[in-house]
């Protein structure tokens, strides 16, 4: 019987356990979206997870939104995150470069001037951080049809350097209100053209995007997150199990990695039971995400519902988790106030398990 702590094979890579790290952004990139010596002692810290999944990362220049992230866009780049990789790598853990476009979550004063762009001219209802201080986000500029598979392209670059970079593989970020989300669902997206209307049409970014980096580095080392339920970013969708369901069937045929949901809402305004849709219709790997204690998931992954877990905050405050799940050991808590704060406070100082 599987449980967190057996072994089990995403596509191409071959886990120790189940235990995912969720793609937490954490903002201590340097200048130039630049990886650093901290993200790799960060990242190797954790190197006890089965698979850790990285910040979101840019696929090209003038999509920041946040002050430090980090991109994957230059040869400066793959080789900074080249000794992340190794890091990792050193202490036998595998990772995943979690590859991603803002969209409309984006602003110019995080861009040189350069406005954000989105399927359609519809601006997300909040605030971004920027340089200057709290702004309202603007109205994006709409992406024509044919500058589409520019973007497509640019996530096809991106896969093609982080296996350069040597990562094991990648996930797409089509979730939490950023470009592949505003593309899926009905609130972002009011095109007419051939990315716009139905269901098919608003998910054939999506299924652009994952066939074009399949083709670069195989399926068996692509993954996919999706947040059906999240309304962070003024998100929703008229029918968001139908889209749910139709997603999944198609990528049930893609052969990918894994599949990897959100179960829930950030904000608790949306509901359903989106990994009993997942569970039913898609066919590969499940990794399932939000608000897992280890024994819910442990029960979860024994009954098959899913087959794996991916923990976002827990790992924060606890790179050696695993571990103290493993031994009931009390979990550290994290503290919010340096979730994004740079530096290394809150960030590479958190003491393993004594």
């Amino acid at each position: 019987m599987s449980d967190l702590f057996s072994s089990i094979q995403l596509g191409n890579t071959q886990l120790a356990n189940r235990i995912i790290m969720a793609p937490l952004t954490r903002a201590r990139a340097s200048d130039g979206h630049m990886p650093n010596q901290m993200m790799a002692t960060y990242y190797q810290q954790r190197a006890s997870a089965g698979l850790i999944i990285t910040e979101a990362t840019m696929i090209t220049a003038g999509n920041s939104a946040f002050v430090n992230e980090p991109g994957i866009y230059n040869q400066e780049q793959i080789s900074a995150w080249k000794k992340v990789t190794e890091a990792v790598h050193a202490k036998n853990g595998k990772i995943y470069l979690q590859i991603w476009h803002g969209g409309r979550a984006t602003h110019s004063m995080l861009n040189d001037g350069q406005k954000p762009v989105g399927p359609s001219a519809i601006a997300i209802d909040d605030v971004i951080h920027t340089p200057q201080g709290k702004m309202p986000y603007e109205v994006p500029r709409v992406l024509e049809t044919d500058e589409i598979l520019g973007i497509v392209d640019a996530f096809r670059q991106a896969a093609r350097n982080a296996i350069l970079a040597g990562f094991d593989g990648v996930e797409v970020h089509g979730a939490n209100g950023y470009l592949i989300d505003q593309f899926l669902r009905s609130s972002a997206n009011t095109r007419s053209d051939k990315y716009g209307g139905s269901i098919e049409n608003r998910s054939r970014f999506l299924l652009d995007v994952v066939d074009a980096v399949s083709d670069e580095i195989g399926s068996a080392k692509v993954g996919l997150r999706l947040s059906p339920l999240n309304s962070f970013n003024s998100m929703h969708d008229e029918d968001t199990l139908g889209l749910l369901a139709f997603v999944s069937k198609a990528l049930s045929s893609r052969n990918l990695a894994y599949l990897h949901v959100m179960r829930a809402d950030f904000f608790d305004k949306q509901h359903g039971d989106v990994l009993a849709i997942a569970h039913e219709v898609y066919s590969g790997n499940l990794i399932a995400n939000m608000g897992y204690t280890a024994s819910e998931a442990s029960q979860a992954i024994k009954e098959n519902l899913i087959d794996a877990v991916a923990f976002g905050t827990d790992f924060i405050s606890n790179p050696d988790l695993p571990l103290r799940i493993e031994n009931n050991l009390e979990l550290a808590p994290a503290d919010q106030s340096t979730f994004y704060l740079g530096g290394a406070e809150g960030y590479i100082d958190y003491p393993l398990a004594s």
